[in-house]
C-alpha cells in the first residue's frame, strides 16, 4: 500500500457527543485524520458475548493516508472506549485531486 493512498476509516463509538468529539479532535490534532465526520442518530445491531446487542451508536468517516492508517488504528485502540471498536479502512480509488491532496498536506507529519 501506498504511503500516500488515501482512506475512509469507518468507525462506530458511542451516541455521547462528547466522546466523539474527543476521538475526533484527538485524530484531527496529532495529524492521524485531515477530517472527521461525525454522524449521529445510528443504530447498531450486533451479537457480542453471546447475545444481540440494540444500541444507538455515532458513526465516524475519518479521512487519512496509508501512511498514517497504523497510527491511527493504535491511536483508536488506545483511546476509544469500546473493547473491540470497528476499524474499517476503505482505499479511495478516485476523489477530487485538490481534496486528496489537501487530506495527504493534512496528515504529513
Amino acid at each position: 500500500m501506498p504511503s500516500d493512498d488515501v482512506f475512509v476509516v469507518l468507525c462506530t463509538a458511542p451516541a455521547d457527543p462528547e466522546v466523539v468529539a474527543r476521538l475526533a479532535r484527538g485524530l484531527v490534532e496529532s495529524r492521524l485524520a485531515a477530517c472527521v465526520n461525525v454522524i449521529p442518530g445510528l443504530r447498531s445491531f450486533y451479537r457480542w458475548e453471546g447475545a444481540v446487542q440494540d444500541d444507538g451508536e455515532s458513526q465516524l468517516l475519518i479521512k487519512t493516508t496509508g501512511a498514517r492508517l497504523e497510527a491511527l488504528k493504535a491511536h483508536l485502540a488506545e483511546h476509544h472506549p469500546y473493547d473491540l471498536p470497528e476499524i474499517l479502512a476503505l482505499p479511495v480509488r478516485h476523489g477530487g485531486a485538490a481534496y486528496l491532496d489537501w487530506v495527504r498536506e493534512e496528515t504529513a507529519g
